[in-house]
Formats: structure tokens, C-alpha cells, sequence
């Protein structure tokens, strides 16, 4: 379609069936799949897990054909795909907007809007934003990060679409970014992240299941779906540890990618299910 017909991609999200961003219990499942175009394609131990797009696409086809998936986080390229393919009625869409701050980049953290603009998820009907906000207290490319994601909170707010916001504190290691998961610091980067922009009404936060999760969603009055991060060694022990946290007030449930599309066992439905049970307890 893009070679023959590339305008009715556009049409395809703007025609969509679509839904209320909150349903019955008020609770969300976002299936994520923006980390490629951050250049991050690795998933576990395998460096290029990501990289088959086409094996990406029918990973995310299989999890939003599950019941209580209420949506996807991605990119550009991979809406407009799923878009052409149909998937996307009824589905909330949550728009990735920075990507510049590419894996291993020695300008990692200048991250830069680089995919989604407000006014194109405007146009097309995109449901809600997402944005990472990294802070590294030593880099001075993280001021241009923070005036970045403020102007798109203030312009988001402005035309009331929701935004997420994923901040972390991070610092360089060896040459790497790294991102402090120690509660104090997720609380740090809480506080900084609730002051950005204009207006806050709109603002949800995006944030890691970390130890002492009482006192993380003590930090914040923003609406908060937990990330799931790459996989971990013990899946059992991953979901037990969202079931706790998605328990505590403040929580309105998941924005998962790599740890469901590309489970150990290489289940996607199955680990879907999982997380769709812990989100949406009717199910």
C-alpha cells in the first residue's frame, strides 16, 4: 500500500472504529512495541529478537487479537502497518513520540521528537501519547529532553490528548546509559517528570515495577501504568510482581512489549492472557 496507495493509510486510522480510552473498571492494557526505533532491538540475550519486522507484526497480531488488550504503543511505521492490516478497530493507539536518543548513541540523552508529533496524533486520531524522559544529572543534552517533553505535555494538554510520561534517572556506565531502578531515585524522577508542562490534567505516568512500590505510587496523584521491561529470568516471579503493584491505588494497569511478545517459552497468546487476567480481573 505504501508504494501503491500511501494515502490510504492515513485514511485506515482516521476511519477506524474506535472506543472510549477507559472501559467498565477503568483499567488499561497496552501492549508495547516502540523500542526499534530507538535502535533497541535486543530482547533477553538476542541481540536482533526485534529486528524480523514481519515476525514483530504477527507477535503483535496474535496479542491484540487477545481478549482484554486494550491497545498498542508504537511508532509510526509499525501503526501504519498495523493499521494496513486491519488490526487497530476498537484499539486504543498510544503514539510514540521521542526516539532520537538512540541506543548507545553518544548523544543518547538529547532525545529528540523524532516520530509522532501532537498535531499529527491530532490528525489521525491517535488516542494517546507516550514520551521518555530520561535524566541524567551529569549530561547537559538532558535539558533539551525536559524542554522537549514539557512543550509536548502543554501541547497535549491543550487539545486534551492523554500523555504518558516514562521518566528515569539514568547515568553513563562503562559507556552505557544505564537507568537507576532504586526507589528513591524512580521517586526523583517522579517529582521531576509531574512538573513538566503547563497543565497537568492530562498527564499519566509510565512507570517500572521497582521494590517498595508503596511508596512510588505515594510520590505521584497521576494516573500510572506500570512498563514490564525486557524479560525477566523467572516469569512467574515477573507477574506476581505486577499483581502486587497493579493492587495499589493510583495503578490503572500495563504498557508491556518485549516481555510478552517474546516470552521464553515463545507463547505470545499464553503470556498475553496472563498479564490481560491481572489487569482486567473479570476476564
Amino acid at each position: 500500500m505504501r508504494a501503491t496507495a500511501p494515502a490510504s493509510i492515513g485514511a485506515a486510522l482516521r476511519d477506524r472504529s474506535r472506543r472510549e480510552l477507559l472501559g467498565a473498571d477503568g483499567r488499561l492494557f497496552i501492549v508495547a512495541a516502540d523500542h526499534p526505533a530507538r535502535g533497541a532491538l535486543s530482547v533477553g540475550d538476542n541481540p536482533t529478537a526485534m529486528a524480523d519486522r514481519y515476525e514483530l507484526l504477527d507477535r503483535l497480531a496474535i496479542a491484540l487479537s487477545r481478549p482484554g488488550v486494550d491497545g498498542v504503543l508504537a511508532t509510526p511505521d509499525i501503526i501504519d502497518d498495523l493499521a494496513m492490516l486491519g488490526r487497530l478497530d476498537d484499539k486504543i493507539i498510544v503514539g510514540s513520540m521521542n526516539r532520537g536518543g538512540l541506543r548507545g548513541a553518544s548523544f543518547e540523552m538529547d532525545d529528540r521528537m523524532t516520530a509522532y508529533d501532537v498535531p499529527t496524533m491530532a490528525r489521525l486520531g491517535i488516542d494517546f501519547a507516550k514520551t521518555l524522559v530520561r535524566i541524567d544529572l551529569d549530561d547537559p543534552g538532558t535539558v533539551s529532553t525536559l524542554v522537549a517533553m514539557a512543550q509536548a505535555v502543554s501541547q497535549a494538554a491543550e487539545i486534551g490528548l492523554p500523555l504518558m510520561l516514562e521518566p528515569f534517572l539514568s547515568r553513563q556506565i562503562d559507556g552505557r546509559v544505564v537507568n537507576d531502578l532504586s526507589t528513591d531515585a524512580v521517586i526523583l524522577s517522579i517529582a521531576i517528570a509531574s512538573g513538566l508542562g503547563s497543565a497537568s490534567a492530562y498527564t499519566w505516568m509510565k512507570l517500572p515495577v521497582v521494590d517498595d512500590m508503596e511508596r512510588v505510587m505515594a510520590a505521584t496523584t497521576m494516573p500510572t501504568l506500570l512498563l514490564g521491561g525486557d524479560s525477566g529470568a523467572d516469569p512467574d516471579e515477573t507477574f506476581a510482581s505486577w499483581e502486587d503493584a497493579l493492587a495499589l491505588p493510583g495503578v490503572r494497569g500495563l504498557t508491556v512489549g518485549r516481555t510478552l511478545l517474546y516470552p521464553a517459552d515463545d507463547d505470545v497468546a499464553a503470556a498475553v492472557d496472563i498479564a490481560a487476567s491481572l489487569v482486567h480481573r473479570d476476564l
